[in-house]
């Protein structure tokens, strides 16, 4: 059994039967990322687990040649793709586990990962979910990809356990009973974004119990380019996060929404405002731009001295000006987020009253299942 495990309260005898879990992986056209992918999968996976891959709406293939494993290996193949919303709740239908092990198609586990998590679940019965992170060994070499996967995981490992309550599909696990009954991601979302960051608000309003587990952690594949952090940063994160806090009229003080992140939002506002002031006070805008750039430092200190000391002090003097372009993102995408809400939010509310019911009651689209 997995090495990882520490003693958690609340546990339980061991005398049932071991819960069997399921890991659901989807993916579109994952490439070589994806075949390393399943193959650290398959020595994670015990006898009464199961692999669930998703082709969704794929076109290479790769999810055809699956590695032997001692579990069983299904794959669910999905026409058009319908973006990893929809892809997953095909595949927690597909599953039979007692627990869902929902884990991106560019991420490495290690071997202890499925047993880990199958002992999280079986020592606490009040966990409905876990969530793990990024480990701090990207696999691309490239500094944005190590300064983004350095973010992530410096996020995770440093967040407030006591305030978590969003889902991250990346590695993060839910049984499959609470899963089912919660009606599962929404699949309003046809692209990656925040579908999963949804699904926690909707548990943490269940009164379910999400752990964000630091011990659990999976290497990330991906190589980041500027334009991809840009968009994805903007459109994919920011501005879908916005809407979704403002429809639900709350913003938690966890992970990227803290209220350190906030005050790292003002602080590059006021560092924007600087030439705007100048037209009319030099000074002030000076004090201001000091003073802000002071505030940021501050906020941000704790990070820039993480990278210092496991990359160095140069790896951390570059990543001071795409840390404050990654918060620039996010003021762009709060006001476009804040701009949709505003100006679609009755349009929105009538497409969300015609929406079908989510996963339990919703009719399949024809798919194919191979064994």
């Amino acid at each position: 059994m997995s090495s990882l495990r520490p003693p958690f309260p609340g546990q339980q005898a061991m005398s049932a039967p071991p819960l069997s879990v399921s890991v659901v992986v989807p993916v579109h056209n994952g490439g070589a990322a994806f075949g390393a992918c399943v193959a650290a999968l398959a020595h994670s996976l015990g006898p009464g687990d199961e692999l669930v891959v998703v082709a969704d709406g794929e076109t290479d293939g790769v999810w055809r040649d699956l590695p032997g494993t001692e579990a069983a290996v299904q794959t669910v193949a999905r026409t058009d793709s319908g973006g990893p919303a929809a892809a997953r709740n095909d595949g927690a239908r597909a599953a039979s586990g007692d627990v869902l092990f929902f884990v991106d198609a560019d991420v490495v586990v290690p071997e202890s990962a499925v047993d880990h998590v199958r002992e999280r679940f079986a020592a606490d019965l009040e966990v409905a979910a876990l969530v793990g992170s990024y480990d701090a060994h990207p696999a691309a070499p490239s500094f944005l990809s190590q300064y983004r996967n350095l973010l992530h995981h410096y996020t995770h490992q440093t967040a407030n356990p006591a305030t978590f309550t969003t889902f991250w599909t990346g590695c993060g696990a839910v049984r499959r009973s609470t899963f089912l009954r919660l009606g599962g991601f929404d699949e309003g979302y046809g692209v990656p974004c925040v579908e999963d960051i949804e699904f926690g608000y909707r548990l943490a309003e269940a009164g379910e119990r999400v752990v964000l587990d630091s011990s659990l952690q999976v290497t990330h594949l991906k190589a980041w380019g500027a334009s991809d952090m840009v968009r994805t940063d903007t459109l994919k994160r920011a501005a879908p996060w916005a809407e979704l806090l403002l429809r639900r009229g709350s913003v938690e003080n966890s992970l990227n929404v803290d209220r350190k992140s906030r005050a790292s939002l003002v602080a590059i506002g006021l560092i924007a405002s600087a030439p705007m002031l100048a037209l009319v006070s030099p000074a002030v805008a000076l004090g201001v731009a000091v003073g802000a750039v002071g505030l940021f430092g501050v906020l941000n200190g704790s990070f820039y001295r993480y990278l210092w000391g496991i990359r160095g002090l140069g790896f951390a003097l570059r990543a001071v000006p795409w840390h404050a372009v990654y918060y620039v993102c996010a003021s762009l995408g709060f006001g476009i987020g804040a701009s949709r809400h505003l100006t679609l939010s009755r349009t929105a509310a009538a497409r969300s009253a015609e929406r079908p019911p989510l996963l339990p009651e919703r009719r399949l689209a024809p798919r194919e299942v191979q064994a």
